[in-house]
Parts: C-alpha cells; structure tokens; sequence
C-alpha cells in the first residue's frame, strides 16, 4: 500500500501526456490509443517515458528497458502494416522491444486479444492438476477432493474470466472440457456419460454463464459504489428522450462498435448483460444478495430449469 502510495505522482505524468496508466505493486502499465493515419501518434510515448524516467531518478527508483516492452493492440492486418513502419519507443538510449505476446498479472495478451496463448495455458495446467488430483482420488474424503478441484482447477478457469467474454464459442469450449473433467472426477463419473446432470447436481455454472456472473457482479459493484471507479465510467445509463415505461428498467446505454473487437469491450458486454437480466435482480439491496439471486437465475437459464 505504502509503495502504491509512493508511485502515485506516476499517474499525473501519464495524465499530463494522455496516457491511461494502471499500477499493480511494481508493475507499471501505459495505454496509449492512436489512429494509424496519424504519422508520429506514438512519439508522445517517448516524451513520457523521458519525463518517468527523470522522476523516478529523483525518487531513487529505476526503471529497466530490459523489462520493458510495447504490446501493439489492433486489428491483425493493421498491427502487422505498423509494426513494419512504426518507429519503437526508445529509453535510455535504447529502443524497447516490440512484442507480439506479454503477459499482464498472470495472463497472456496478444496484439489481436484473441487470448488462445493464455486459453491454451489455463487448459494445458488444468489437465496436468487434474491427473494428480485423480491419482489421489481413492484416498481423499469428498471435501478434500472438492477442496483441491477448487484451488488448482476451478479458481484457474474462473481467473480474470471476464477476459474471455466475446470469445469464439470453440475457445470457450476448450476451457468447458476442463470443468467437465473437473466433475467427472468429483462425482467419479465415466468419461461416456453426460456430463449436463452431472454438473447441475454439483450446482457449477458452466463456463459461459461463470464469465456472465463475473461481468454482472462487476456492474452491480460499479453502480453501487463498491467497485474502482474507471469500471464506473465505461457505464452509461439510460435516460430516454420523453417518459417511458423503459425508464424505470435501470438500464444501460449499449456502446456502438464498427468491429467484434469492439464489442469484446468491457462497456459493450456490461450493459448487454445487465439490460438481459430482471428489473428486481437489479435492485438488489446488497451485494451478498445480488450474487445469490443471480446465480440462481443464470442456473435456471443454463440448464433450462422451468
């Protein structure tokens, strides 16, 4: 907290340039979002890398070009045209290396975010704990083996999950044959069986509806004040031009985007999800309450519960 506190100046410099700026502990993120048209659009990221590093050298801080590097977000063919023609920042005298893939907080970003590097990863981890898990099985009581399929298998899959909203349904499928296996081995179920009655009797949302409950209870923590404030200012709710019944529905103004990229945003997929759901979800009067009567509801529609 201390050494959050200590960085914050950081923030005002980024301001002061347009740039977004987002710290977590020691790690240090600029955004910066250009139109490609513009020529030398990015060479405010130079001025503000040379005014960091200045400040960091007064505050006895230091920061390393060789953990430094530029991710370019964009449209596939767009981000390949660029980065033949734009010039790398540099710092330090030295130019930074311009990446095709990083990792952020424990996820694998690429430039078009189609996220298959960081899916692969979480399918690739989920099956190796899984096998160990199994190899245990005979010896552990039911409470041990939910416990263990929840730490090293469930938490993965439900790990910044939101990220994955948007997504082709055959990436999602990927991650839905880990939880799948994840049931089959609590309820010691054969791989033949169907995995549906399985998975409604251990009361798991499948993955689809997990990353719908994470957005919902985002939202509701945004309107309500529990949340950060940037998630607060991506929602817009809506007010129509003359008296209407839809004005007490408490919904949200849906974001227009010319590209499904677009709508993959956090803006777009909050106010579709949050404009599907009940008026009396919605008002919830707590958080604790909202998560229970939601999860009861997205249950219904994922197994067609009547």
């Amino acid at each position: 907290m201390l050494f959050a506190i200590y960085l914050l100046p950081l923030g005002a410099i980024a301001e002061r340039f347009g740039l977004g700026f987002h710290c977590y502990a020691d790690d240090d993120q600029l955004y910066l979002a250009f139109s490609a048209n513009i020529p030398g659009a990015a060479s405010v990221l130079d001025e503000c890398l040379e005014e960091i590093q200045a400040w960091m050298a007064v505050n006895w801080l230091r920061l390393n070009p060789k953990k430094t590097e530029v991710l370019l977000v964009g449209r596939k063919r767009l981000c390949e045209n660029l980065l033949d023609s734009l010039s790398p920042p540099s710092m330090s005298g030295g130019v930074l290396r311009l990446v095709k893939q990083t990792r952020s907080l424990g996820v694998f970003l690429d430039t078009s975010l189609t996220l298959e590097r960081q899916i692969s990863s979480v399918v690739s981890l989920g099956f190796f704990h899984l096998r160990n898990i199994q190899r245990l099985r005979p010896l552990l009581p039911y409470d041990s083996l939910s416990t263990l399929m929840h730490v090293f298998v469930a938490s993965r899959l439900d790990y910044c999950n939101v990220l994955y909203a948007g997504l082709p349904l055959k990436s999602i499928h990927h991650l839905q044959l880990v939880q799948n296996a994840a049931a089959r081995v609590v309820k010691n179920v054969c791989r033949f069986d169907h995995i549906t009655p399985t998975l409604r009797e251990l009361h798991w949302l499948p993955i689809r509806w997990r990353i719908v409950f994470k957005i919902l209870v985002l939202v509701y923590k945004a309107l309500n004040g529990l949340g950060p404030a940037y998630l607060r200012d991506f929602l817009t709710p809506y007010v129509p031009a003359r008296p209407l019944r839809s004005e007490s529905g408490n919904s949200l103004v849906v974001p227009r985007f010319r590209s499904k990229l677009g709508e993959r945003s956090f803006a777009f997929q909050a106010a579709t999800s949050w404009n599907a759901i009940p008026v009396g979800l919605k008002a919830s009067p707590s958080l604790s309450v909202f998560k229970s009567h939601l999860k009861t509801y997205l249950f219904d529609l994922a197994f067609n519960v009547v």
